[in-house]
Formats: C-alpha cells, structure tokens, sequence
C-alpha cells in the first residue's frame, strides 16, 4: 500500500513536529513567574492603600478555596531590570473584569487591563493574556490586579510572568509551531480518511472524520485564535470550548464502538458507554448555557463526565482481550499516552495538581496522539479489509468455478455451457458425443471404473478442441464441443483421438458423434441445433456406433 506508506511517514513527521513543539512549550511561560496573594474585594478599598498594606493579603491559602467573586491580587516585589516594554503574562481564565494597577518606584500608580469583551485583543496563542506594563519613566516595583467576576474553578489568577517582547514573540512562534502541527495533521487525516471511505463505506471511518473535526474546533477555540480573529466575548469562548472539548471525547468513544468488533461492547457495556456520553454532554452542556449560574455544580459534574470516560478503558481492554479483538493492540497503543494525560488534566481539574501551562496545552497532545495513533489503527483495519476482501474474491471465483464445472470431469456442467453458448454471434458448429453401451460397462467393471472412463473421455475431448472451444458434460454419458464455423473441429480426429485412449482394465470404450452448424442467437437456435445433433447423433448410432454423422447446416435448411 504505497499511499499509506506516504500517509504514514507524513504523519510520523508531523507527530515528531508536534512532539518538538510541546517540548518547546515551557518557553511558552516565558519571562519571570510572580508569586500573587490574595485578599476578597470589599467596598472602600483603593489600590494605594492596598499597595502600603501587603500584610492583608493571604500568601498562602489555596486560589480555589476562597470560591466565585471579586478580588485583589498582589504580586511580589518586581525584581530589578524590569524595562519600558515589559509585558505581563497571564493564563486566560472566567474572568469579567481585570483592571492592573502597576506602583513605580516614584509612587506613581498606573492601571491598565480588559474585560471578557476586550480580553480577545490581548489573547496570545495557547490562550495566554498578554498586557503591555504603562509606560513611566521611573520602574515598576509591583503589581496589583483588582478580578471581578471571577468563577475561580481553576484559580483567580494563574501564571503570571513578566517577559521582554522578544521572549514573548519567541513564545507565540512555538505555540504557533505547535498548533500549525496539529491543525494539518488533522486536515490531513480528515482529508485521507473521507477519501477512503467514499471507497469503503466503513462505520468506523464516519466516527473517524467526526472526532478529528471536534478536536479541530476544540484546538481553534482553546488556542485563543478565535478570540484574536472574532473579537467574541471571553467567556462565552471559553464557553464553547468547553462543550467541543466533551464532543471530542464522546466523539473518541463512539469511534472506539465502531472500530472495535461489535462483540467487544455487547452486553452491558454498550448502554454504559451510551450512558457515560450523554452524562458527558448533558454536564458540560449544562454548564455552558448557565455558567456563571451553578458553575460550582455543572464544573465538577462535567470534570466527573470525562473521570466516566476513563473509567470504560478497563472493561474495554478486558473484553477486548478475552474476546480475542484483531484490534486490541492497536486500541491499546492509540489510548494508552492520552488516557495518562487526560488523567493528569482531570487531576488539575480537581485541583489535586497545579496549574502548569504544559498541563493546560495536555489535552491538545492527548487528542493529538490519539488522532495520529487512531490512523494507524484504521490503516491496520484497513489493511485487514482488504485481506478479507481478497480471500473473499477468491472464495467467491472459486465457488464459481465450482458452480461452472462439472465436479467428476473438470468440464463446464450443462448450465455454464449454455450461459456461454447461447447469444453468440455467427454461426457456430455443435459436436455431440456419446459414449456407447455405458450401461454396459458400469455393469462390467462397476460405478468407480464407469467414472474413470469418463474421466478419460473428458481428457480426451479437451486435448482434441482449440483452446477457445467449449466442452462440457451435459448428461450422463454425453458430451457437446462448440467451436466457430471458420475453425470447426473435426469429428472424424476426435472420433480417432477417443479410440486410442486406454481405458481401464483395457476395456474396449467406443462412441457415437453426431454434428450440426447454426446460429446461436437466441435459445430457439439452440434447441434447433440440439435436435439437429441429436438427430445425427442417432443415425451414428443406429447405423452401427463408432462412428460420425452430419446433420444438414440449419441455415441451408431454412
């Protein structure tokens, strides 16, 4: 299969590009990461006062643990070299307001910052905010963010760095790297597989094209590119990102059902993983349309849906191989790198693990691993395919054969011989023979001696006719040759061609040939040219055997 050659070396390489990006992404958290502490926001409180007061700011508390609301974040004391163009970098989180206060070494405060409508102009790729530090002439030495709206699922604010321009393109050139990897090695499967199944038809290959398309829409909403293009509001992309992220995983299951054999999910597994999709949906559905209304209940419901998920690995795998799947190997080795990192992402999202950025761009090489290593399992299915499909060829060509011939002899049977004879255009000779007192010589050397000597008739008869005649079997003791008028065999050599033929026991085995020429157009003209030979066959006969009669050319009779 050289096309799948050429598909599998371009996929390896793309998977080495992604790999090599992801490697990269570290530099992605480019720049000096802050320390932050955090106080709740209550009314009268003002940013230079917060400023002379760090001692009101928790620096230890978990994030998470102080729940939804508005808040002030302080940061560490900047450390030295912090220049004009300093950026801020900060992970894109459920946020309906961040204003920045920045304190310089003057006294002066200077705010900047967006809101989820606005935050779209500042989103880098992998869903980074990026804010530009107000420019003064004297240092930054703190910073100070006021978060209202916030859900705090993940944390209030995550991952904030400060980084140089240069850091910070050097960043969006490897994110750009990595998604630029993932979106055409995707387009490339989506492309290579929609070909293959206009030709195949395969269930599993609608599934296929169906989880690549929802990991395409997830990557270019969780990337921060929809945000950069549209302008759409934050939170509402965050929103939709949630929800094609649950359509790529129940995607991802629906083509495990259709790519692994159909007994490997009968039973109860099947409405469990039926059960675990629509738990799935319904979850991060639920917290799609109504955050930031009972984000606390659809969030860990929806983080429970894709824990669900992983729990059908198992029972899968165990099936699989105890009802000896042709795939198990091939299922195991696509699922295995991204149900470990899924399971890593699941424990962020429980807040078991921090926030890493590594982490929050896992999901993208999960989904991405288990698409490219998806396609080797449907190349491999594909290959098994089309091993079937050749021993079915065969199977079939030979049960024609065996339809077609007559199983003592080897010779076409009755049927074949009339399907190809009738229709022919022109005239064409017919040639009946029939062996003469078979009866007779069953009688002498019994039914497994009457079959060989009709064996040897048949071998006979072969041997005597072009290669492009017809012979066949088509009663018990009679034979019928068919051959072209302009190259007609000739009875009298196939007559002589039989008589020196041994037989068993040396038996002497004489025959009876009757001729005849005619159309073949129409079945009518058979049966004329039939009785026609069968006529001079019976002449032959009764003018003592062993011998060649012609009947009169049908053409000239009419």
């Amino acid at each position: 299969m050289p096309n799948g050659s050429i598909v599998g070396r371009g996929l390896a390489v793309l998977l080495l590009l992604l790999l090599a990006s992801l490697c990269a992404t570290p530099a992605a958290a480019v720049g000096t990461p802050l320390a932050v502490c955090i106080l709740p926001a209550a009314a009268g409180q003002a940013p230079a006062a917060l400023f002379a007061a760090p001692a009101r700011f928790d620096c230890t508390r978990k994030q998470t643990d102080y729940g939804a609301g508005d808040f002030w974040v302080l940061s560490q004391p900047l450390p030295g070299g912090v220049g004009q163009d300093t950026l801020l970098r900060q992970a894109s989180l459920w946020q309906d307001r961040v204003t920045l206060h920045v304190l310089y070494a003057d006294g002066a405060i200077r705010r900047t910052g967006f809101d989820s409508v606005t935050a779209g102009r500042h989103l880098q790729l992998g869903a980074v905010v990026q804010v530009p530090l107000p420019r003064h002439h004297a240092r930054a030495v703190r910073l100070l963010w006021r978060v209202e709206g916030s859900l705090n699922r993940r944390g209030i604010l995550i991952g904030p760095t400060i980084a140089s321009p240069a850091a910070a393109a050097r960043a969006e050139i490897t994110m750009a790297a990595l998604y630029a990897a993932f979106t055409g090695m995707c387009l490339a499967l989506l492309i290579y597989n929609l070909a293959l199944w206009a030709a195949l038809r395969q269930a599993f290959q609608p599934a296929y094209c169906l989880m690549v398309l929802s990991l395409l829409g997830y990557a270019f909403t969780s990337s921060g590119l929809l945000g950069q293009l549209t302008g759409i509001d934050n939170n509402d992309r965050q929103r939709l990102n949630y929800v094609l992220l649950a359509w790529s995983a129940a995607a991802a299951v629906v083509f495990a059902r259709a790519f692994l054999e159909r007994r490997v999910f009968d039973g109860w597994l099947r409405p469990y993983s039926t059960a675990v999709i629509a738990c799935l949906l319904v979850a991060t559905g639920s917290y799609a349309l109504f955050a930031p209304h009972f984000a606390a209940i659809t969030d860990t419901l929806s983080t429970a849906g894709y824990l669900l998920v992983l729990t059908l690995l198992g029972p899968v795998l165990f099936r699989a191989w105890r009802r000896r799947s042709n795939f198990l190997w091939v299922f195991a080795l696509a699922w295995g790198a991204p149900v470990a990192l899924a399971g890593v992402r699941v424990l962020a999202a429980f807040n078991l693990i921090g926030w890493q950025l590594w982490i929050d761009n896992s999901t993208l090489l999960a989904m991405a691993l288990e698409a490219a290593l998806s396609s080797l399992g449907v190349a491999y299915r594909i290959r098994l395919l089309s091993v079937e499909r050749d021993v079915a060829r065969e199977q079939e060509i030979a049960a024609r054969l065996l339809a077609a011939t007559d199983p003592l002899t080897g010779l076409l049977n009755r049927r074949a011989f009339l399907d190809d004879a009738i229709g022919r255009a022109g005239e064409h000779q017919l040639v009946l023979v029939d062996i003469d007192h078979f009866k007779s010589i069953n009688e002498t050397i019994g039914h497994d001696g009457g079959d060989e000597v009709l064996r040897v008739i048949a071998r006979a008869l072969r041997a005597s006719a072009a290669p492009d005649a017809l012979v066949a079997r088509v009663g018990g003791e009679e034979f019928a040759m068919l051959a072209p008028r302009e190259a007609p065999l000739d009875a009298r050599a196939v007559l002589d061609r039989l008589r020196m033929e041994r037989m068993p026991f040396d038996l002497t085995v004489t025959a009876s040939i009757g001729t005849c020429v005619g159309p073949l157009a129409r079945e009518t003209d058979w049966k004329a040219m039939y009785r026609c030979a069968d006529r001079a066959l019976f002449e032959a006969k009764a003018a003592g055997r062993d011998r060649v009669r012609n009947g009169e050319p049908l053409a000239h009779a009419a």
